[in-house]
């Protein structure tokens, strides 16, 4: 295709496009964080969970044991968790520490 050409209907869609027609087509859903303050400006929480564990590797260098890591993983894990449902991560520390850890609600 040519530069400058519109899109002939066959074949892939450039790119530029292609996300032109989405944000056109899908403008309520990509403004929702605008007016609904619980949604997050992004859907990137998994990098975000991922960042603390690439800074604490590039500060230390790594882990000494498999077994360091896991826990460090594992505590992250737990303080994120709590953080999502509203725990402040201090207070779910203190309360695992005195034995009564946050557990997820029940579903039925």
């Amino acid at each position: 295709m040519r530069t400058g050409a519109l899109h002939s209907g066959t074949g892939p869609k450039p790119k530029a496009r292609a996300l032109a027609e989405r944000l056109r087509d899908r403008t309520e859903e990509y403004q929702r964080y605008m007016v609904d303050f619980s949604v997050p400006f992004d859907n990137n929480q998994a990098e975000r969970d991922l960042r603390m564990v690439k800074a604490q590797q590039k500060i230390s260098g790594s882990w000494r044991t498999l077994t360091g890591a896991r826990r460090f993983a594992r505590i992250r894990s737990y303080i994120s968790t709590v953080r999502k449902h509203g725990i402040k991560p201090l207070t779910a520390l203190r309360e695992l520490f005195a034995g009564r850890p946050w557990m997820l609600p029940a579903t039925s």
